[in-house]
């Protein structure tokens, strides 16, 4: 199980204002080694709460598009991230992840035509 060391996160129950987007985290493994992680989202799927996030090297990029997804929890204030270790339950926060993504491009689509319906509404 990893350690929830830091939060800055945008998660609705940490009460957190993150709202530029970089909110992070650092998680330490099992074996100690320590990853910093950007929070994509938190998200509900199967009746639980899970948490994407997205290892960062030592520059505060992420090359190789990895995401890690956690069962996510709220314990007495304290934010907990468990081990997905159900291959069922795990498939199920996949597809929760994947609506999520599904739903922040069609967010970008939606505002990138909203943009082109003000610049064709603007006068020249």
């Amino acid at each position: 199980m990893s350690d929830f060391e830091t939060c800055s996160g945008n998660c609705a129950s940490c009460g957190e204002d993150c709202s530029d987007g970089k909110a992070t985290i650092t998680l330490t493994l099992d074996n100690d080694e320590t990853i910093e992680c950007a929070i994509l989202t938190t998200y509900p799927a199967a009746g639980n709460e899970y948490i994407a996030l997205l290892p960062l090297d030592e520059n505060g990029e992420n090359n190789d598009g990895e995401v890690f997804i956690y069962r996510f929890k709220n314990e007495n204030g304290t934010p907990v991230l468990e081990n997905i270790e159900d291959d069922d339950e795990y498939e199920a926060a996949s597809d929760g992840f994947d609506e999520w993504l599904d739903s922040m491009e069609y967010d970008e689509l939606v505002d990138a035509e909203d943009e082109e319906d003000e610049e064709a509404d603007t006068p020249s």
